[in-house]
C-alpha cells in the first residue's frame, strides 16, 4: 500500500519566497487594472493593516482570542460618518471615533475578569452580534438596513476625492499607528502581555494584574480598529449593517494569523493577502475553461484553497520566523 500524502509533510517556503509571491501577484494585479486601482488598493490595504495591528496586540501579543473586531471597526465607521455628516471636522471627529472603539473594546474585554479561552472568545462574539443587531435596530440614527452614506473626507479646503489621496492618508495613518505600536510593545505593558501570552498564572504570581493588562491591550485593539473604521467608511463611501458582520470579524483574524500574529509585519502581510488576492482570482476567471470561470462560489473555493495553503506551510505566519 502506498503512503498517505501528507501536505504537511512539504518543507515550508521561505519567508522571502512568499513575500516576493504576494508582492509580484499585487504588482501584476495593479499593473493590469492601472494607476488609479492600485492606489484604491493600497488605501484599502494601509486601512486593514491598520485594523491587523488591532488584532495582533490582542491575539499575537495578549494570547486573547478576538471574534469581535468587526463590531469595533463598525463603531469607528459609523461614529466618524455620523459625525461627517454633521460638520464635525476631521480633526475632532476622528479622535472621537478612536475613542469610541476604545471603549467599545474595553467592553468586550469585562468577561476576561471571569471567563478565559474558549467562553471568553464566545463572550466578544456575542458582542459582536450585539453591535450588529444595534446597527440594525437603531435605523434612526443608523439608516438601519438602508445604510448610511459617508461624506467625502476634508480638512478645510483640502479633501481625500482621489484614489491618491486616500492613499496618502491611509499610509500616513499606518505609519504612526505602527510607531504607536511598536513604542507600546517595548513598554513595561508589552512586556506584560507576553508574559501573560506565556503562562497567564506565572505572570499573576509575578504581581502582574491579568485583568488590567487584558482591557488594555481590548482598548489598545479597539483604538486602532477605530482608526481603520473611521478610514474605511470615508473610502466605501457608504455603511450598511452587513459590512461589519462576523465573516469581518473572521477575516481580520485570518489576517493576523496568515500575516503572523505576534509581529508587526503580519499585519501588512496579511491585509495584502485579504485584499490583493480576491481581486487576483477574479482576474483568473478568463484564463479559465468555460463554464468553470463562470461558475458560481468559485473566488470562496479558491481563496479558501490559498488560505489553506497558507496554513499549511507557513504556520508562523508570512512574518514569521
Amino acid at each position: 500500500m502506498m503512503p498517505a500524502f501528507d501536505l504537511r509533510a512539504l518543507p515550508a517556503p521561505p519567508r522571502r519566497l512568499v513575500s516576493a509571491g504576494l508582492l509580484l501577484a499585487a504588482a501584476a494585479v495593479a499593473a493590469s487594472m492601472g494607476l488609479d486601482y492600485a492606489l484604491g488598493q493600497l488605501a484599502f490595504v494601509a486601512t486593514f493593516a491598520i485594523a491587523g495591528l488591532g488584532v495582533v496586540l490582542i491575539v499575537g501579543q495578549a494570547g486573547q482570542i478576538s471574534l469581535g473586531q468587526g463590531a469595533l471597526l463598525a463603531l469607528g465607521a459609523y461614529t466618524q460618518a455620523l459625525l461627517a455628516r454633521l460638520g464635525v471636522p476631521p480633526l475632532l471627529s476622528l479622535p472621537l471615533a478612536v475613542l469610541l472603539a476604545a471603549g467599545g473594546g474595553w467592553l468586550a474585554s469585562l468577561p476576561a475578569r471571569r471567563l478565559g479561552g474558549l467562553y471568553f472568545a464566545m463572550s466578544t462574539l456575542a458582542f459582536a452580534l450585539i453591535v450588529e443587531e444595534l446597527l440594525v435596530r437603531w435605523s434612526g440614527l443608523t439608516g438601519g438596513a438602508a445604510g448610511l452614506p459617508v461624506p467625502t473626507l476634508a480638512l478645510g479646503g483640502l479633501a481625500a476625492d482621489s484614489a491618491g489621496a486616500e492613499a496618502l492618508v491611509s499610509v500616513a495613518a499606518l505609519a504612526l499607528a505602527w510607531f504607536a505600536c511598536r513604542r507600546l510593545l517595548d513598554s513595561r505593558t508589552g512586556r506584560a502581555w507576553r508574559a501573560i501570552r506565556a503562562d497567564e498564572g506565572a505572570a499573576a504570581a509575578s504581581g502582574i494584574d491579568c485583568a488590567r493588562s487584558k482591557a488594555a491591550a481590548f482598548v489598545a485593539g479597539g483604538a486602532l480598529s477605530g482608526l481603520a473604521g473611521a478610514l474605511y467608511a470615508h473610502w466605501i463611501g457608504f455603511l450598511s449593517p452587513e459590512q461589519f458582520g462576523l465573516m469581518l470579524s473572521f477575516e481580520l483574524l485570518m489576517l493576523a494569523f496568515i500575516g503572523g500574529a505576534r509581529h508587526l509585519a503580519g499585519a501588512l502581510w496579511g491585509a495584502l493577502v485579504i485584499v490583493a488576492i480576491p481581486q487576483l482570482i477574479a482576474l483568473l476567471r478568463d484564463l479559465l475553461p468555460a463554464g468553470l470561470g463562470t461558475a458560481a462560489g468559485l473566488e470562496l473555493l479558491l481563496f479558501g484553497a490559498v488560505l489553506v495553503a497558507v496554513v499549511l506551510w507557513r504556520p508562523q505566519g508570512i512574518a514569521g520566523k
